[in-house]
Parts: C-alpha cells; sequence; structure tokens
C-alpha cells in the first residue's frame, strides 16, 4: 500500500510538474506568441510550420557535437566578460535633427538609432540588462548602465527588428518605448509578439525578404540573412530573419541582423549595392555554431561583398553569449579590415558617427579596460 502511494503521488508531482510547465510556456508573456498554423505555408523558404535559409545551415545541436562546447564553459574563461563596467558617452536625445547629415549612434551589441533625412530609427532596440527570458538569471549588461534613460527617449519615427531573439527583441524594452514609436517593421511572423505585448496591428509592418517598402519617408528593403528564430521550446524558426537596407536622400545603410557567412552578402551588394555604411555582425560565434554567427575574418568579407565603403562592428560589447574574449571579435576585425584596406568604425556605446565626416571614432578604447 505504502509503494502504491508513494507512486501516485511521484505521478500527481510529475503531472504538477508538467502542467507548471505548459502553462508557463502558454501564459507568460515575455515567449510572445506564435504565427497561426499554415499563415506562411506557400512562402518560398518556408517547410512543415518552419522557415529555412536559403542554403543549408546546420547547427550541430546534438549532444555528441556540444559536449566540447560544453566542457568549455564548464572550464570557464577570465577574460569572456571585462572586469569592470564598460565606460559609455552619455548621449542626450535632441529635440529634433538640426542637419540634413546622417548619424547613427550604437548603444551596444546591435541596437542603433539612426538620424536619417530627419527621421529618427532604432534598430534592434534592445535596452534590457539581460537578453533572456528571465532577465536576472541572464549574463548581465557590461557597461551596467545605458547611455540614456529611457524615459529621455524622444519621439521614435520607426523601430526595426531583424529576428526575435532576446539579445534583439526584448519585452521589457517593448513595454517601455512602445507609446514613443510611430511605426513598427519586422520580419514575417514577429508581429505576433508585439500584438500580444500591447503594440497596435495597424503600427506593425510585416515582411519577407526582398520586400522593399518606404515608411516614415525612409525606403527600406528586408534582405536575407543565415540564421534562426525562437524565444521557448516550441517555436524554433516560427519566424522569419532577415538582414536590413536603409535608404535616405544621400545615405545608404547596411544592417547585417544576425547571420553566418554565405552568398546572400554578394547576392545583396549585387541588387543594392554600394553602402555608405555597414552595421556588420561580429561577436558571439563559435566553430560549432559557426554557419549561423560570422567570425570576424567573414565579417569583413561580408562587408566587401555587399561593397560597403565604411564598416562598423556589431553584436559585441554589451554581453557574453558566447565563449570567446569579449574583444576578441573587435580586435579579430579590426586586423582583418586592416589587412583587407577596409574602412573600420569603432565608436564607444553612446559615441556618434556622422557619415560623410573625415574624421570618424576608430580609437582602441577597449584596450584600456
Amino acid at each position: 500500500m505504502g509503494r502504491e502511494v508513494a507512486m501516485l503521488t511521484a505521478l500527481l508531482v510529475i503531472l504538477a510538474v508538467i502542467l507548471a510547465v505548459f502553462l508557463f510556456l502558454k501564459l507568460y508573456p515575455v515567449f510572445g506568441q506564435m504565427p497561426e498554423k499554415d499563415t506562411f505555408s506557400k512562402h518560398p523558404h518556408h517547410e512543415n510550420g518552419k522557415f529555412l535559409n536559403q542554403i543549408k545551415t546546420d547547427m550541430t545541436t546534438d549532444i555528441r557535437s556540444m559536449l566540447p562546447v560544453l566542457k568549455e564553459f564548464l572550464r570557464g574563461n577570465p577574460n569572456r566578460k571585462p572586469k569592470k563596467a564598460v565606460p559609455i558617452q552619455r548621449y542626450a536625445f535632441p529635440a529634433q535633427q538640426t542637419d540634413s547629415k546622417t548619424k547613427v549612434t550604437w548603444f551596444g551589441h546591435s541596437a542603433f538609432l539612426v538620424e536619417l533625412d530627419g527621421k529618427r530609427i532604432l534598430l534592434d532596440p534592445m535596452f534590457g540588462t539581460a537578453p533572456s527570458p528571465v532577465p536576472w538569471f541572464g549574463n548581465k549588461r557590461y557597461s551596467k548602465e545605458l547611455p540614456f534613460e529611457i524615459e529621455e527617449l524622444s519621439q521614435i519615427d520607426l523601430v526595426v527588428y531583424s529576428h526575435d531573439h532576446y539579445d534583439h527583441l526584448d519585452y521589457g524594452t517593448i513595454k517601455r518605448i512602445k507609446q514613443k514609436v510611430k511605426q513598427f517593421v519586422v520580419p514575417l511572423g514577429v508581429a505576433g509578439h508585439l500584438k500580444r505585448w500591447g503594440v497596435e496591428p495597424n503600427r506593425i509592418q510585416e515582411c519577407n525578404w526582398w520586400d522593399e517598402i518606404k515608411v516614415a519617408g525612409v525606403t527600406l528593403v528586408s534582405t536575407p540573412a543565415r540564421h534562426f528564430s525562437g524565444r521557448s521550446l516550441t517555436d524554433r524558426n516560427a519566424t522569419l530573419w532577415c538582414s536590413w537596407i536603409l535608404s535616405g536622400t544621400h545615405s545608404k545603410i547596411y544592417f547585417s541582423g544576425d547571420s553566418g557567412y554565405g552568398p546572400h552578402f554578394r547576392e545583396i551588394g549585387e541588387k543594392y549595392g554600394p553602402f555608405d555604411l555597414t552595421l556588420m555582425e561580429c561577436g558571439q560565434y563559435h566553430e560549432k555554431w559557426a554557419a549561423i554567427h560570422m567570425m570576424p575574418e567573414e565579417t569583413v568579407k561580408a562587408h566587401i561583398d555587399v561593397k560597403g565603403k565604411m564598416m562598423i562592428p556589431i553584436h559585441w560589447g554589451a554581453f557574453s553569449l558566447s565563449l570567446h574574449d569579449w574583444t576578441e571579435p573587435v580586435e579579430r576585425a579590426v586586423k582583418a579590415a586592416e589587412i583587407e584596406g577596409v574602412s573600420i568604425c569603432t565608436p564607444q556605446i553612446g559615441e556618434t558617427v556622422t557619415l560623410g565626416s573625415r574624421n570618424f571614432p576608430s580609437s582602441k578604447w577597449w584596450r584600456a579596460i
């Protein structure tokens, strides 16, 4: 009798845990909202409810392949994070753009403010403390604070997202900035997340690869990337991922989003290049997932492929999501750029770069930390 009671109790506990996990995944708003079934069944790169990359993209997530990576994580790396808070430059949002020059301001990782033709555009604005569904358990932001207070944020004409991963699309950020944003532009399927978080559908526009749209007076093109998507255990590749082209009267910018190296860069360069500036992913890589995150040398190669004139390396300087030294991405990118004769710009977090200026930030500020 005692054994039967114990077994029944164990079974009830297991069922309770399963129910709790199910309810957590279903009700916790941070996970967002998956697209309805068959919404994108006619998409040329969509199969069995999942989006696909243009070319075969293996992520080697099987146990045998990931065991060495797990051992690396357990060993740790003392240089994976900076020893002290990364310095920032304070940024004050002006009441309005005072001149016609295009300006970009880096806020760490892949977050940027682009001032283009008098419009304010945020790219992948992740302003949270950690890229995690439960932020108090995630890897904390190096700088400890942002270059500005979100309450100081001026009216934003447009917010553009590359995909729905936590280090790019942040629930807390959306909740705090949504009333200041006129329009959101996102890849296919990502609108569901924003709608669940209180953004009205008429302020969201979804794009497929190669869609060309005009929003807030700015021309945008959604271009391919080589990556993946998902925010929970059940929505892997349910939404699309992309890179973006922003075209104004005098400037054209390419934003890579997250991507492994591939032929899409050359295709984009042939169709839309050259670019005055490229914002190119160069961090959080590993040989085991090189298909979805470029190595820094590939970053420079991709910049050349898209016919960029000047490059800012991104996806570093804010969070540790891989195992390399925190400064390794930018060091390798700078070295590769020098070898290839590429103009590379390395602003501090919060520092504004003015396109067309004879002088642009190129100091190796991270070496002083």
